[in-house]
C-alpha cells in the first residue's frame, strides 16, 4: 500500500545500479454560498495565493485547523501544486492523491504528471496535487532528527534471534522509543492526522478553489481518503475515479494478511515469468523457487550479507527489496538481477530497491517524511489489538497465509500498540449514500491493494462502478491498458459510466 509515486523512478534507479514557462493566470471562481459553520468560515474563506513554481506548475498553502473539533486552536498548513488546464472550457479542478499513506501528492503532480493523468485530463481540468496532513510540504510529522536515526529504525539490527524472548524485548523498546519521539517533535499535529480530518481538509480546499464538488483521482491508500471523503460529504462528492482500492471494513490485520498473500502470489507469477527465460537465477518449478528464495531469507536473517558501503542485508531488508519491483510487472526483470547479485554475495542491487522503496538517495539522505507519515496516518486509522497472545495467533495465521514473506511481516501489531494517540477511524463499510457515480479499478494481480478489496469497495458505495483490469502490478489507470484508460477519461471530461462490471 506504499505510494506509487515513485514508480516512475524505479526502473531508471535500478537500471543505474544494476548496470520554464509560467502557467496562465486562471481566475478563481465564485461559489454560490454554501452552508458553512460561523466557526469554520475563516478557514472556508481564506485568501489563497497561487504563485508560479516548478515547471508551467502554480503553488500555494491553506491554513486548517489541527483539530477540526476545536478550530479556535492550533493551525497547520496545507501545501498544494496545480496544472492549468489549458482549454478555455475547463471543467474544474482535478485533485489527486498517490497513495500511502504519506505519499507527497505535491511533488506527484510536479515531478510525474503525465504519469497521473492523461494529456486530455490536463486539457480540461487544473490538476491539483496536494500534500496530506502530516505529509511532505504541508506541516509534517516527524520522529527523527537525522538520515543516521532513520537508517537505524529502517535497516538495524536487532541482537537476539528472530522471536526469541530478547528479540521481541528489543522490538519493544525500539518501537516504544520510536514513537516517543514522534510526539515529542510532531506535538499536537500526531493525534490528528487521520483520515477523516484528512477528508475535512480536501473538503475546505474544493471551496477554495472554487468547486462546487471534488473531482477526485485517489491511487492505492488514496482510495481510502477518497471512499471516506464521498461518506463525509456525499453531496459534495462529484466525479470520482479510486484506483487500486481499500476496503475500509478492513482491520489492520486483514490489511496486513491480505498484502501478503497478494505480494506471495505477485512473487509466484514472476517467478513463472522468469522460470521461462534462460537468465533466470532459479531452476525447477515455481514451488522449487519459492522454496529456494525461503532458504535465502532465512540465512540473511542469520548471516547478513555486507554492502559495499557497509549497510548489512538481512532478511527484512531483502523482502522490501522484492516487493518492491512487484509493484509494477515492468520492474521484474530487476528483481531477477537482484537475486542474481545477491545469490553472488553482492547486496548493493538489493538495497537499491530497497532505498527506493523508502525513498533513500545514493547518499543516505531520505527525501521525504514518507516513512514517519505513514506510520502515523495507520496507527490513526486502524485500532490497534495490544493482546499479545492475540499478536501470536496472527503472526501463525501470517505466516501459513503466505509462508515466504509472512514471518517477515509478523507482529507489526507492535508498531502502533504503544502509539501516543488512540486511533480515530473504525473499520466499516461505506455507502457514500447521496454521492454521485464514483468508479473503482481493481487489477487481478494486484500485489498491494488486491483485487478483492475493489470488489468489496464497489459493493458498498450506493453508486459504486468496478473496472477490472485483468494484469499485473499495483493500480491500472493511465498505463498501457487504453481500455483503462477510455472508460476513465470518458467518465471524468463526460461523466459517463462505463458498462456494468467492464473487463479489460
Amino acid at each position: 500500500m506504499r505510494a506509487l509515486l515513485r514508480l516512475t523512478a524505479l526502473v531508471a534507479t535500478l537500471a543505474l545500479t544494476l548496470s520554464a514557462c509560467s502557467a496562465p493566470v486562471v481566475p478563481e471562481p465564485s461559489l454560490p454560498p454554501e452552508s458553512i459553520p460561523s466557526e469554520l468560515a475563516p478557514f472556508y474563506n481564506q485568501d489563497i495565493s497561487w504563485q508560479d513554481c516548478y515547471e508551467a506548475m502554480e503553488c500555494a498553502v491553506a491554513k486548517a485547523p489541527i483539530d477540526w473539533s476545536n478550530p479556535q486552536g492550533q493551525t497547520l498548513e496545507l501545501a498544494m501544486v496545480r496544472h492549468v488546464a489549458s482549454s478555455s472550457d475547463r471543467l474544474g479542478s482535478l485533485f489527486v492523491n498517490p497513495g500511502g499513506p504519506g505519499a507527497s501528492g505535491v511533488d506527484f503532480i510536479a515531478n510525474s504528471l503525465d504519469y497521473a493523468v492523461s494529456k486530455d485530463v490536463q486539457k480540461n481540468y487544473d490538476v491539483i496535487g496536494f500534500d496530506p496532513r502530516g505529509v511532505g510540504q504541508s506541516t509534517p510529522v516527524t520522529c527523527v532528527d537525522s538520515d543516521a536515526e532513520m537508517d537505524e529504525y529502517l535497516y538495524g539490527f536487532f541482537d537476539a534471534p528472530r522471536e526469541s524472548p530478547e528479540w521481541f524485548a528489543e522490538r519493544a523498546a525500539a518501537t516504544q522509543a520510536f514513537a516517543q519521539d514522534c510526539a515529542e517533535k510532531s506535538g499536537a499535529l500526531l493525534e490528528h492526522v487521520d483520515t477523516i480530518s484528512a477528508a475535512r481538509d480536501l473538503d475546505m480546499l474544493r471551496y477554495l478553489v472554487g468547486d462546487r464538488q471534488l473531482n477526485y483521482l485517489g491511487y492505492s491508500y488514496g482510495t481510502l481518503l477518497g471512499a471516506i471523503y464521498a461518506e463525509t460529504f456525499p453531496a459534495n462528492a462529484g466525479r470520482m475515479v479510486l484506483d487500486g482500492a481499500l476496503n475500509p471494513a478492513s482491520s489492520s490485520f486483514d490489511v496486513t494478511v491480505t498484502q501478503a498473500q497478494g505480494f506471495e502470489k505477485a512473487l509466484r507469477a514472476y517467478l513463472a515469468d522468469c522460470l521461462s527465460q534462460s537468465s533466470c537465477p532459479f531452476r525447477g518449478s515455481v514451488d522449487q523457487a519459492m522454496q529456494s528464495i525461503s532458504e535465502l531469507l532465512s540465512q540473511l536473517d542469520k548471516d547478513p550479507l555486507a554492502a559495499s558501503d557497509g549497510r548489512l542485508l538481512g532478511a527484512d531488508a531483502m523482502v522490501t527489496a522484492i516487493i518492491a519491483p512487484l509493484y509494477d510487472k515492468e520492474a521484474w526483470g530487476y528483481l531477477s538481477d537482484i537475486f542474481t547479485a545477491v545469490f553472488e554475495g553482492d547486496a548493493d542491487p538489493a538495497f537499491a530497491a530497497a532505498d527506493w522503496y523508502y525513498n533513500r538517495s545514493e547518499a543516505g539522505v531520505y527525501g521525504d517524511n514518507s516513512t514517519e507519515a505513514f506510520i502515523a496516518i495507520n496507527c490513526l486509522d486502524y485500532p490497534t489489538e495490544t493482546d499479545q497472545t492475540q499478536w501470536a495467533l496472527h503472526a501463525e495465521k501470517l505466516k501459513s497465509a503466505a509462508p515466504v514473506i509472512g514471518p517477515y511481516l509478523a507482529w507489526g501489531e507492535q508498531s502502533c500498540a504503544t502509539w501516543p494517540a488512540p486511533a480515530v477511524l473504525s473499520p466499516g463499510e461505506v455507502s457514500a449514500s447521496g454521492s454521485g457515480d464514483i468508479l473503482v479499478i481493481g487489477t487481478t494481480g494486484d500485489p498491494a491493494t488486491p483485487y478483492r478489496w475493489a470488489q468489496e469497495l464497489a459493493a458498498q458505495l450506493d453508486h459504486g462502478h468496478l473496472i477490472t483490469y485483468v494484469g499485473e502490478g499495483h493500480t491500472a489507470y493511465n498505463k498501457s491498458n487504453s481500455c483503462v484508460k477510455d472508460a476513465v477519461d470518458t467518465f471524468l471530461l463526460r461523466g459517463t459510466v462505463p458498462a456494468k462490471d467492464l473487463r479489460c
